[in-house]
């Protein structure tokens, strides 16, 4: 396995490449076995108790809150997009948003976390 970081979009990503055996000049690319996008820095305040993940592996299509910003359940937090359908992620409880832990643009895995916030 080889590790490399590729920059798409100005996304840098940690890459690894499985090589196959055989010969060494082969036309089709190795598959990535794995690509997450390297952390950004969080547009945080300070990390909250209450924890907002992704139910769905996607891309981040649009940040709604920002961080200290009031927040009712229900409210919109981040709207990701997961097979091709805009999905918003929404506050689980009335509260105040204490970092936003993504950037618009990046793809994430299931269960990755998008915010925190802590309850009112």
């Amino acid at each position: 396995m080889k590790n490399y970081t590729i920059t798409v979009n100005g996304t840098a990503y940690d890459v690894t490449v499985e090589e196959k055996g055989g010969s060494s000049a082969s036309s089709a690319p190795a598959p990535a076995a794995k690509a997450a996008p390297k952390r950004a820095a969080a547009q945080s305040g300070g990390a909250g108790a209450v924890k907002i993940e992704a139910g769905a592996a996607g891309k981040v299509f649009k940040i709604s809150a920002s961080v200290g910003s009031s927040v009712k359940k229900g409210d919109p937090i981040v709207v990701l997009e997961v097979m091709k359908m805009e999905t918003p992620v929404v506050a689980p409880v009335d509260g105040v948003v204490k970092s936003i832990d993504v950037v618009e643009g990046t793809s994430i895995e299931s269960g990755a976390l998008l915010a925190t916030m802590d309850e009112a």
